[in-house]
């Protein structure tokens, strides 16, 4: 069912008329809305102030940086703007926006007589690494009639030279040509600078706008006022090109495409665009053998290093993509369905795109790898501790994922490039990971070192991969080695959480290192080692529990930090011992917990701990997927709740404040983190 707006009344000024919207929203009114979103370099969304409406507002960068994008329609002679801000034109009256989880789906009423549905699609494809190597997104345009009549239709949409550039300044250059079937569009910066980036956005690569050649297409490159007013006075462009290379915003280049869609009737008629970069080398890494090399793009080995290949491949497949996406789509919704409700559906279906939003590919067929970008809270390049709750999703979708995440740090770290006794906390800034030969990186040391033995264990479990873990052993039985050292007692030191500083003898950062401990064992016993590790782990869970309980309560917990009985915080990290099917942790301490939790809910989370009254999404998840039914059914509600309601207007937060529902006050602002990924909690665990 359409769940019912909060009817706000939004007035856009146009042609001196006021003109109220009222869109409805399934399953929820996201924060913000993913448009083409697939990589660190993809990734525009539209932001929700409060409502979430096209027309009359800029698509951005997740960074709120404009990506000007503008969209209009003529019907029967008289033009609307159906999306962006630059247009003088009367806005279309949005009717509806259904976002799933590879799709957001505007329907517009455009002046009672056509209807104009716009689904942006960024497909995932967990299971083929060539058509998930395209950096590329498709936006489909349907239009029919509204009123039984016919009416003559004609379609516009251009994008900026802003997607090519953070840095406004900078100079681009651009052409149109065209394939067999492809009318496109491609621009770039003058000065390449490889692995750069101005203001997140990537100062290198190729982009491309695309749409069918079919004979009511027109097209023209040139400013934004010369091309947007060619078509609100004549309904088609010129086929010119403005040949005055310039910085993006010395008249603002602008790439146009339009399509006459002739007499419109009850059919619908439809177009299709795509819009994506390409780039021949994606990071510099620091693998096995010290050096910085480059990365290739994983999408060169499949389309012989293309372009034209590349964007071909990408618009014909848009029909097995489509079908491969309903089927994701649907796959998704049911099984999210089964495990929480709606609600929890509500939560997942908006989690996918921004996950893998954070992913690029590279390498090669023989030899993929999946680097990830810390999105927003410092574009660290491989965090372990960011990919710790992003890992459900993977597990969940194809758990061959993440070995290609894993492998990035494992190489780094068996080379000898990185001198500390425990795990890497990442390998350096977003696309240049050079790691830390000085071992100078973030400490997290105990949090680390259980990331990577939990995480290593799970992959190989999932696979049936014991050779990897065979592998691996030497390093894993280095942190393991380390996790004996400072689990039980831990040091003064930051875990995951790092906004909210260091702590000595973290109950929640201790539990962790004790099943770390436990699942080493597990790993000695697969490879047919010595098992070092279970009698060790034994010993520290019995006295962890005599640290970590307050029983002098009425409703026994534990605590934040050991002996501090004015305190608690989500118990999250026990989740591992589910997901590893480790049987290890007291069935008990699930039970505290969850009871304990209805306790001191707020109104739109538990609180992450007693420091603030901050709370964290993805943790709130792993906490649920272990907790009792009601508890579950709690966490969950009050996590839907908040994506309806919040006040956030960015892509989705997983930091926020479980009373207000706003950002943290005096706190980080994270926004487009693939650590939503962890939403996923309840569907990664064992069936």
């Amino acid at each position: 069912m359409w769940s019912p707006k909060i009817a706000a009344i939004v007035a856009a000024i146009c042609c001196g008329m006021a003109t109220v919207h009222a869109s409805t929203y399934k399953p929820a009114r996201p924060p913000a809305v993913p448009l083409a979103v697939r990589t660190p370099y993809l990734n525009s969304w539209l932001q929700c102030e409060p409502e979430c409406l096209l027309p009359d507002n800029w698509p951005r960068h997740w960074t709120t940086q404009i990506l000007g994008w503008q969209g209009l329609i003529a019907v029967d002679g008289k033009v609307f703007n159906w999306m962006g801000k630059a247009s003088q034109n009367p806005v279309v009256k949005q009717l509806s926006l259904e976002y799933t989880s590879t799709k957001s789906i505007f329907v517009f009423d455009v002046d009672g007589k056509v209807n104009l549905t716009i689904t942006f699609l960024s497909p995932v494809f967990a299971d083929d690494l060539s058509r998930q190597s395209q950096q590329f997104s498709y936006i489909s345009a349907k239009a029919k009639s509204a009123d039984g009549g016919t009416h003559d239709v004609r379609l516009y949409m251009d994008v900026s030279g802003e997607w090519a550039s953070g840095d406004l300044s900078q100079k681009i250059t651009w052409a149109h040509d065209k394939t067999k079937k492809l009318d496109y569009h491609a621009f770039e910066r003058t000065e390449q600078v490889e692995y750069g980036e101005n203001g997140e956005i990537a100062a290198w690569g190729r982009w491309y706008f695309t749409t069918g050649s079919d004979s009511g297409l027109s097209w023209q490159i040139g400013s934004d006022q010369v091309v947007r007013s060619q078509f609100a006075s004549n309904q088609t462009l010129a086929n010119t090109v403005d040949d005055t290379f310039r910085a993006v915003q010395d008249n603002w280049p602008v790439f146009g495409f339009s399509h006459d869609l002739g007499n419109v009737g009850s059919t619908d008629i439809e177009r299709l665009f795509t819009l994506g970069l390409i780039q021949d080398n994606v990071i510099h890494f620091a693998g096995i053998n010290k050096t910085l090399d480059a990365v290739p793009g994983l999408w060169q080995s499949y389309f012989n290093h293309d372009d034209q290949q590349a964007i071909g491949a990408f618009y014909d497949d848009y029909q097995y993509s489509t079908t491969h996406s309903n089927e994701l789509d649907n796959r998704i919704q049911q099984d999210s369905v089964k495990a929480g409700g709606q609600d929890y559906a509500t939560i997942t279906t908006l989690a996918v795109r921004q996950s893998f939003g954070a992913l690029q590919f590279g390498g090669t067929p023989s030899k993929p790898y999946i680097f990830l970008k810390e999105i927003s809270s410092n574009s660290d390049i491989q965090t372990v501790d960011v990919i710790f709750p992003a890992y459900p999703i993977l597990l969940y979708l194809n758990a061959t994922l993440a070995r290609y995440l894993l492998d990035p740090l494992f190489e780094n770290q068996e080379s000898g490039a990185y001198p500390n006794k425990w795990a890497e906390h990442d390998l350096g800034t977003f696309p240049v990971a050079k790691g830390y030969p000085s071992g100078n990186d973030e400490p997290m040391p105990l949090e680390e070192c259980g990331n990577m033995v939990i995480m290593t264990l799970s992959y190989a479990e999932r696979t049936n991969d014991t050779s990897y873990l065979e592998k691996h052993y030497p390093i894993l039985s280095q942190w393991a080695e380390f996790l004996v050292e400072d689990s039980l007692i831990p040091s003064n030191q930051l875990s995951t959480d790092d906004f909210a500083g260091t702590l000595a003898n973290q109950t929640n950062l201790a539990i962790k290192g004790i099943i770390g401990l436990k699942a080493m064992s597990r790993i000695a016993n697969l490879t047919s080692n010595n098992d070092n590790w279970g009698a060790i782990a034994d010993q520290y869970l019995e006295q962890w529990k005599v640290l970590a309980i307050n029983n002098d309560t009425d409703l026994p917990h534990t605590t934040l930090s050991y002996g501090d009985k004015n305190s608690h915080g989500l118990l999250y990290n026990i989740y591992a011992d589910k997901l590893l099917d480790l049987n290890f942790v007291d069935q008990s301490i699930f039970d505290m917990q969850s009871k304990f939790y209805q306790s001191i809910a707020l109104k739109y989370a538990v609180p992450l701990d007693t420091r603030h009254t901050w709370t964290k999404s993805d943790w709130m998840m792993f906490a649920a997927a272990v907790a009792g039914p009601d508890t579950k059914a709690l966490l969950i509600n009050k996590l839907a709740n908040w994506v309806g309601n919040t006040t956030t207007n960015r892509a989705m937060t997983d930091l926020y404040d479980a009373e207000t529902g706003g950002y943290p006050q005096n706190g980080p602002t994270f926004v487009a983190r693939p650590v939503v990924g962890g939403t996923f909690a309840l569907l990664a665990l064992p069936s």
